[in-house]
């Protein structure tokens, strides 16, 4: 008769290992983290290595049998509850307010085109999250600013009414097999967006131009889930109006740039994400390796979101007191 037998998978650097009897299938590991950990399914995915790669629920193989991944190493993929809650509050924060049907309509002024400063305020990245717990948040903070305030980017943006709840930065560890790399992540049609701004070793950043191209390619999740034909025809537009309206270009020497980086071509290995995905796998603070921490890095997260939320209603208020000068 056959015994049972274990699994061990890894989440957010723990350790957990679960008890399983014969012939459990890996839809069988799905239901036991969902009622171990409080992770639903549908948040779920795992990296397998080596050969299988990343499985995402509902598993492609369903009935795929536990016993053959023993010999494997399972990292769990996913955003623990609270985190979600936190990420959630900055989503929903982020929203513009709806003004008043009182409110007179703005006579543009002379000198400055009022209503492309109210569809910028409006079609745009909510809330700029640097991970905190990498080395040197602020100058993530400046690259992830300058992406949102990017000529190019901005005029897209305007054009096909993007707006983007969280702009922020993925940790290259979390996303990075011996297959391949992953270089950004669209969640939700645009509720968070996750660029791999910094380089493997954590000694500096990647070409900014390289990553405001994946920048496209997520933005075209908001419309588009899957790697369509649909899909790359507007990622394909994106790029070309972010290129034609970059009004910088050519007016700086690249190497006086902070975010240049020469060495930065690419490599055959990267991808840019598995398709635009719904549910959870958005994750700060994903190192921890104490209560106390974590509940610190939660606790610093949510203040920068909501001061980023609070900056960003203060500009749309300047706008329209502005518009209405």
């Amino acid at each position: 008769m056959a015994e049972n037998f274990s699994i061990t998978f890894f989440h957010h650097g723990r350790r957990h290992t679960l008890d399983f009897p014969p012939h459990s299938t890996i839809t069988d590991l799905a239901d036991q983290i969902s009622s171990s950990l409080s992770i639903p399914q549908a948040n779920q995915k795992l990296m397998i290595t080596p050969r299988i790669g990343l499985l995402k629920y509902p598993f492609p193989d369903s009935l795929l049998p536990l016993s053959s991944l023993r010999e494997t190493k399972i990292v769990l993929l996913a955003p623990l509850p609270s985190e979600l809650s936190s990420l959630s509050e900055a989503w929903a924060a982020s929203k513009p307010r709806q003004r008043s049907s009182s409110v007179k309509s703005a006579t543009p002024a002379r000198h400055r085109d009022w209503r492309k400063a109210q569809d910028e305020a409006t079609y745009t990245f909510g809330t700029i999250v640097p991970l905190p717990y990498l080395p040197n948040p602020e100058k993530s903070r400046r690259f992830l600013e300058r992406l949102r305030d990017d000529a190019g980017i901005k005029a897209s943006m305007r054009k096909h009414k993007f707006s983007v709840g969280v702009l922020t930065e993925m940790n290259p560890a979390e996303h990075t097999t011996h297959q391949s790399r992953t270089l950004g992540l669209n969640r939700n049609r645009g509720q968070v967006i996750e660029l791999r701004l910094r380089t493997d070793a954590y000694d500096g950043y990647r070409d900014y131009k390289i990553i405001r191209k994946t920048l496209c390619h997520e933005l075209a999740h908001n419309v588009f889930g899957e790697h369509d034909r649909n899909f790359w025809e507007l990622t394909k537009v994106i790029e070309k109006e972010v290129e034609e309206n970059d009004w910088r270009a050519g007016g700086h020497a690249l190497t006086k740039q902070e975010f240049y980086n020469p060495d930065d071509s690419g490599v055959e290995s990267e991808h840019m994400d598995g398709g635009g995905w719904t549910g959870g796998e958005f994750v700060l603070g994903g190192n921890s390796t104490s209560v106390q921490g974590a509940s610190a890095q939660a606790l610093g997260r949510r203040e920068l979101m909501a001061k980023a939320a609070e900056e960003r209603m203060k500009k749309q208020s300047d706008t329209s007191r502005g518009a209405g000068a």
